[in-house]
This record gives C-alpha cells, sequence and structure tokens, in this order.
C-alpha cells in the first residue's frame, strides 16, 4: 500500500488596520477547494501547491491526499466565526482521509482571526494534536509570514519563498514536498529553528533582487552552504498586524541523522544571522518618497514609469480604491496614466452607458472620490489567464464585471468589482491595453507587480501614499507588537 500524504491549507494575509473584516463569503469568493478540485485548480500552474503535487505524483509508493485549501484576498481581520467554521471543516475532512503517513502544509503564515492573532500557529497546532508526533509535516510559507513559535513547533520544517516578487512559488512547494518525502524514506531527520529578529524590514525595502534584500539572501544561501542546511528561509515579515509575532525571522533546517550535535548549530548559525541583519537594519528601513516629491523627476525618466501606490497595496490588504495618487497626476501631469480601482458602484453606474457614450462619474474611496467626464472604452466580465510565473502562482484571473473608461484628459481607468491585486500584464494586454502607449502606469502594490511590469516599464517608481499599507509603519497604532523593536526603538 503506498503511504498516504495529506495536503492542506489555509491561506490568508491579514492587515489588522483595516476596519473592514474578511468574512466566510469572501474566503467561498477566493479559493474553496476540497479534495480533488485543489488538484484540478494547480496542477501544472506556478504556485507551491503544483511544486507539491509534481514531486508527490512522481513517487510510486506515494500517495497524494488533497483535503482541503482555503485562501481569500489579502484583507482586514478574519471574523471569528469565519475562522472556526473553517477550522471545523478542516479538521471533519482530515478525519475523513485517517490514517495519514504524511503531510504537507500550505499557510500564509500572516494570518489573524478575532480571538486568534496566532491563527496559523493555532490550526497548525491543532492539526499536530490529530496527526501525532510521528507523522512529518513540512510546508511552505509566503515570506511576508510573522512566524510564531507555535507555528514552527508544530512542523518539522517550514521553507518560505525565496524571492519577492515571489516567482519561485511551485519551486518552494518541490522542496517542502522533497523534504517529506526523503524524510518519510529515512534519509533524513530535520530539526527546525526560529530565530525572531526584534526588527521589522520596511515593506519597500523587500524587492530581494536589488540591495540591501540581496546582499542579506546571498549571505544567508552561502550560509546554508557552508553549513550544510537543508533549508534556510528568509522571512521578511508583514508589518500591517498588530501581533506580538510581526516581524522579519529566520528559518533554519538542519539534519540531526547527518550531525546528532544540529541543535546547537542551529542555534549558532540563527545568532550568527541575525547579527549580520542587525548590523545593517538602517539599510532596510526605505526612503518614503511622497507624491510631491516624485512627480518633478518623472520628466527626464524613461517610459513607461511604473508607478507603485504603496498605501492602496491590494495584495497588503488595502482595498484598491484609492485616488490619491490618480487624482494628483490627474491635475498636475499631462502624460497619459493608466490605473486601476476596485469600485462596484462606479462598474454599476458606467454599465447604464453604451461604449462611446460620454458621461460624467464618480470613482474610487468615498472619503476622496475622483469625480471627472469620462467616455465608456468597453465592459467586460475582467476574466483572465496567465501562463507565466508571477507574483502569486495565478493562471485564472476573474476581476469581475468591469469597466474601461477614459478621462478628458485621455487617462484610461479600469474599474472592477473584485479586488485583483496587478500581478499580471495580462490585466491590462487581455483588454486590449497596451503598456508601452502609457507614459505612468499606476500599480496597487510594492514589489509584487514588478514581476509583470519590469519588462515593459524601464522606470519603476516607489510612492509613499497615504492608506492602510502606507510604508511608514512607525504611523500605525500598534498595541501589540515586541519593544524594543525597530524601526519604532
Amino acid at each position: 500500500m503506498p503511504k498516504r500524504i495529506a495536503l492542506l491549507g489555509i491561506y490568508h494575509e491579514t492587515n489588522t488596520f483595516i476596519e473592514t473584516p474578511t468574512t466566510l463569503d469572501d474566503f467561498k469568493n477566493g479559493y474553496w477547494l476540497a479534495g480533488d478540485a485543489i488538484r484540478t485548480e494547480y496542477e501544472g500552474a506556478h504556485h507551491e501547491i503544483s511544486g507539491v503535487i509534481e514531486v508527490i505524483d512522481n513517487q510510486p509508493d506515494l500517495e497524494l491526499v488533497p483535503v482541503l485549501y482555503v485562501s481569500a484576498t489579502p484583507g482586514g481581520m478574519i471574523e471569528k466565526g469565519a475562522y472556526e467554521f473553517i477550522l471545523a471543516e478542516l479538521m471533519t475532512a482530515i478525519d475523513a482521509v485517517l490514517p495519514l503517513d504524511g503531510c504537507i502544509v500550505v499557510p500564509h503564515g500572516a494570518g489573524v482571526a478575532n480571538s486568534y492573532p496566532d491563527m496559523d500557529g493555532h490550526w497548525l497546532g491543532l492539526l499536530r494534536e490529530k496527526l501525532g508526533s510521528e507523522i512529518p509535516i513540512t510546508g511552505t510559507l509566503d515570506p511576508h509570514a510573522n512566524v510564531s513559535p507555535a507555528m514552527a513547533s508544530a512542523t518539522d520544517a517550514l521553507v518560505a519563498y525565496a524571492t519577492n516578487p515571489h516567482v519561485d512559488q511551485r519551486v518552494t512547494g518541490r522542496k517542502a514536498a522533497e523534504l517529506l518525502v526523503e524524510t518519510l524514506r529515512g534519509n533524513r531527520r530535520p530539526v527546525q529553528h526560529l530565530v525572531q529578529l526584534p526588527m521589522a524590514i520596511s515593506i519597500e525595502q523587500q524587492y530581494t533582487s536589488q540591495e540591501p534584500c540581496r546582499s542579506l539572501y546571498e549571505f544567508v544561501d552561502q550560509t546554508k552552504e557552508e553549513n550544510r542546511l537543508l533549508s534556510a528561509s528568509v522571512l521578511l515579515g508583514f508589518p500591517y498586524a498588530d501581533v506580538p509575532e510581526m516581524g522579519s525571522a529566520f528559518i533554519l533546517v538542519g539534519d540531526e541523522k547527518q550531525n546528532p550535535d544540529v541543535r546547537s548549530l542551529l542555534q549558532s548559525i540563527g545568532q550568527q544571522l541575525a547579527d549580520h541583519i542587525l548590523h545593517r537594519k538602517e539599510d532596510f528601513n526605505g526612503r518614503k518618497t511622497g507624491i510631491s516629491e516624485v512627480l518633478p523627476s518623472l520628466a527626464t525618466l524613461p517610459k513607461p514609469i511604473l508607478m507603485l501606490d504603496m498605501g492602496d497595496n491590494v495584495g497588503g490588504g488595502a482595498p484598491g480604491n484609492s485616488t490619491h495618487l490618480l487624482d494628483y497626476l490627474e491635475d498636475k501631469s499631462s502624460s497619459l496614466v493608466f490605473c486601476c480601482l476596485y469600485d462596484p458602484m462606479a462598474v454599476l453606474e458606467a454599465g447604464k452607458y453604451k461604449v462611446g457614450d460620454s458621461f460624467r462619474l464618480a470613482m474610487g474611496e468615498n472619503g476622496k472620490k475622483l469625480e471627472t467626464d469620462v467616455v465608456l472604452d468597453q465592459l467586460s466580465d475582467g476574466k483572465f489567464t496567465e501562463s507565466t510565473p508571477k507574483h502569486g502562482g495565478f493562471v485564472n484571473y476573474d476581476m469581475g464585471e468591469t469597466a474601461i473608461v477614459k478621462t478628458a484628459n485621455g487617462n484610461t481607468i479600469m474599474l472592477t468589482t473584485r479586488r485583483t491585486p496587478p500581478y499580471s500584464l495580462r490585466q491590462m494586454t487581455a483588454f486590449g491595453l497596451e503598456p508601452e502607449s502609457f507614459a505612468m502606469i499606476i500599480a496597487k502594490g510594492v514589489n509584487a507587480p514588478i514581476a509583470a511590469y519590469a519588462p515593459v516599464c524601464p522606470t519603476i517608481v516607489q510612492v509613499d501614499t497615504p492608506g492602510v499599507t502606507q510604508a511608514d509603519m512607525t504611523l500605525f497604532a500598534y498595541k501589540n507588537r515586541r519593544k524594543p523593536f525597530f524601526p519604532f526603538e
């Protein structure tokens, strides 16, 4: 009989500074996949689950048992009842597939539910209790995880993506699955060590292909190879969660079968890595350039310019409806601009007209709407696909009913009924919009959109706009963070 390997996960990046909660419907309208539906959605995709499927399916003596995977777009704190319902569904689904020989988990690592501040540590701990100490559990993490001791103690090995934008998710899934396979074969005995740092890396400094992260990752990789570790992950952290584990970290995995004294080795390496980054902590604090500071420098820069609207980062939980940057460019710039806004009411209003009609339309957030004359360019169902690895690993996108309008200044605004992070250039090209025809493209993100837009945007500018994901974390009112903690102290 083949050994049975469960695959499961609850995946959410929670911004606790957002008043609107994440509901059960948000998960059901996101990804709610049970059993073989997980395989149907992700087999052959660019997601970590795809990597897990690939590895386990290639082992003739192992059987992958997809259990339950739920995910919602990043947003506010998860409602207590929603999390408890999901948890009950997960535990019931696990009971239905017992006995198991191993388990691969796919949390995000920054989930927060009302009454469950360490949501991922909670459900992973219950999973460990149910499976027992002898069943190996490996898994993946988003590097924006805020990792708790409970998460580390409940699992044998967690491996984070090593890129931001996240273009190595499938590779990371393969690594986690291969660790489980080697453990089941008796070739490895993983030991995990968490190093929580008294600091948080600014969100604008988390682009792994540039300094300061590039050198940090190179140092961690070199340390891993020199010490023959199974894995060494950098956790950049997610600063928009007011929880004790908020912050950056390292997760180190060694092999006790190879080295009986691996625990002391991991502690020593952990201290070495901590000293390395803390000595350079000021490099990770960021520049935080505001809207008015950015505009004068744009005229001479190569176009198109990718304008990263950091305060309205959909991938960090923001609504994606802020008009601060768009309104400023409408007023101050004569260059052609593209922007996508989440605004179901504006889509509903635009739907009353025919393509080519002119009308006045209010768009964006309630507190500061952009109201202007527009021409309806097109209406669509908002669906498109992405065939190459991009941040998030998604293949199928659904923005809901979508309207595209042009302002009197010639700027193009895409309006959607579902919050959709700008992870794919196909968000434009699938609807006949040529990125090269714009001088500036506003993307509601910080680093994630770069994987999609860098091939067509020779200039990338991060703009410190106001909002629930603004770059300066010291402006948020934390109650539960650790102290002292950089950059606060």
